[in-house]
C-alpha cells in the first residue's frame, strides 16, 4: 500500500505538533503507512489537495463548511475533542484510517 497523507489543520499549526508526532509514532509502532503533517488553517487551500483525509483541530471545527467548499472531494472530518485534549495518537490515526478507507469505498 502506497503511503496516504493525512493532514492535520489548526488555528495556528502549533497546537497539533504534539500530536502529530503521537500519531507518527504510533504509525510507525503498527506499520501504518502514512505522512502525518500540521499546518495553519491558512494553508488549508493549498496544502489540502495533496491529502488523503484532512483532520481539522477541534478549535476550527466552525470551519468545516467553508473548507468543505475549497476541497469538495476531499475526506475532511474534526478530531473528537476527548482525543485531541487527550493527545491520544492511536486514536486519531485510527479516525484518519477508518476515514480512508471510507472515502476509498465510496
Amino acid at each position: 500500500m502506497e503511503k496516504k497523507h493525512i493532514y492535520l489543520f489548526c488555528s495556528a499549526g502549533m497546537s497539533t505538533s504534539l500530536l502529530v508526532s503521537k500519531m507518527r509514532a504510533q504509525a510507525e509502532k503498527y506499520e501504518v503507512p502514512v505522512v502525518i503533517e500540521a499546518f495553519s488553517e491558512a494553508f488549508a487551500a493549498e496544502k489540502g489537495p495533496e491529502a488523503d483525509v484532512i483532520l481539522l483541530g477541534p478549535q476550527i471545527g466552525y470551519m468545516l463548511g467553508d473548507i468543505q467548499k475549497i476541497l469538495p472531494n476531499k475526506p475532511i472530518e474534526v478530531i473528537d475533542s476527548t482525543l485531541y485534549g487527550k493527545v491520544d495518537g492511536l486514536g486519531v490515526l485510527k479516525a484518519a484510517v477508518a476515514a480512508i478507507k471510507k472515502a476509498a469505498a465510496q
